[in-house]
């Protein structure tokens, strides 16, 4: 129960539907004094005491585990290290797969209890022979199941999302207010919650440091310099500053982050369509396909509210590699490409590496 209205209603339909119901709030910051700003953050003291509010109207027990060491070793120091090799990290993939679905599933399961219930706005779906998929929830506004890509056949097996049929978040909303719950109407969070203040670029500068470099466009030739790559992502346009202008006079874009070599290149938006995308680190939600060395029709999707897109993808040389019908605009290494099958989230992977769909000389 994160203390939202999404986890409270979930808790509350998991007990009308007969289960044994106890709500858990995860203890994630390792600074205790942690508060809420608006919309900003979660995981906050405010969150636990909505927390504990939302179960006491529901009449279960309600403890706090500290997860705080974990979740600094698999979510934050990940964070650091996957930006300080000039990758794009999903903070909220990394907290899914190896936080609320493995270290807090992990201990779900020792202490007895046959599943983890989650707000998560995704559909889990049975097939005829008892196999558990994952699917996108009716609400497609609201569709939660990319953050839940990173989930195995194992963790599916252990999981329940109560609001996956639910047709809008105002219609929990409003089931809030019936049952009384005081979160009715709390604002949803949003950005990197171990970031609250949303300066990522600060935070980024205070753990790696800032190195001074050269910003090069796709010769190679220096256009501008920079104060630490990490500040950079692929796609960005504003707050280059740089020095000599394009020939074209067109705006330019980050196009790719080299922390080793302190470079950052630029060049026109048309460079960043990318043809193909592939990751190593690949993982199948539930039935893996029969057979996925051999290309496959799916679509693809690379952030939380980005449209699918038509694709191919094959497994080939121990990478997911994926070919969308249609370039797509900015992908940068490090962030998760979702694969899916009508509703159904076949797998993901972290991409690795990137083919753009134009050529360097241009």
């Amino acid at each position: 129960m994160s203390g939202g209205v999404d986890s409270a209603v979930a808790a509350a339909r998991a007990v009308e539907a007969g289960h044994d119901v106890v709500g858990v709030h995860l203890a994630l910051s390792r600074m205790p004094g942690t508060l809420r700003t608006g919309s900003r953050g979660c995981c906050t003291i405010e969150d636990s005491m909505d927390a504990q509010r939302a179960a006491n109207v529901l009449g279960i027990p309600y403890y706090v585990w500290d997860f705080s060491e974990r979740f600094k070793a698999d979510v934050v120091d990940d964070f650091i290290a996957e930006y300080s090799a000039g990758r794009t990290p999903n903070p909220c993939m990394r907290c899914n797969e190896r936080i609320k679905f493995a270290a807090l599933l992990e201990k779900a399961l020792a202490l007895g209890f046959d599943a983890v219930a989650t707000g998560h706005y995704a559909k889990i779906v049975t097939d005829a022979s008892g196999h558990r998929e994952l699917h996108r929830a009716s609400a497609w506004a609201k569709d939660q199941s990319y953050v839940l890509g990173v989930l195995t056949a194992e963790q599916l097996a252990h999981a329940y999302f109560p609001l996956g049929d639910t047709p809008s978040k105002q219609l929990v909303r409003e089931e809030a207010a019936r049952r009384g719950l005081s979160v009715a109407q709390k604002p949803d969070s949003h950005d990197i919650c171990f970031i609250p203040d949303g300066d990522t670029k600060g935070w980024l500068a205070e753990r790696v440091g800032v190195a001074t470099g050269d910003i090069v466009d796709r010769s190679g030739a220096v256009v501008g310099r920079h104060e630490g790559a990490h500040a950079y992502t692929v796609g960005q346009r504003r707050g280059l500053h740089l020095g000599v202008p394009a020939p074209d006079g067109r705006p330019r874009f980050v196009l790719e982050v080299r922390p080793k070599e302190r470079t950052v290149v630029v060049g026109p938006k048309e460079a960043l369509a990318t043809a193909e995308i592939a990751g190593s680190r690949y993982t199948w939600a539930g039935l893996a396909p029969t057979d996925a060395a051999t290309p496959f029709a799916c679509e693809v999707q690379i952030r939380a509210h980005a449209d699918p897109v038509p694709a191919m993808a094959v497994v080939a040389d121990g990478e997911l590699v994926i070919t969308p019908e249609h370039p797509l605009d900015g992908v940068a290494p490090g962030q998760t490409a979702v694969v899916y099958v009508g509703t159904r989230v076949l797998g993901q992977c972290t991409i690795d590496r990137t083919v753009s769909a134009v050529p360097a000389s241009i």
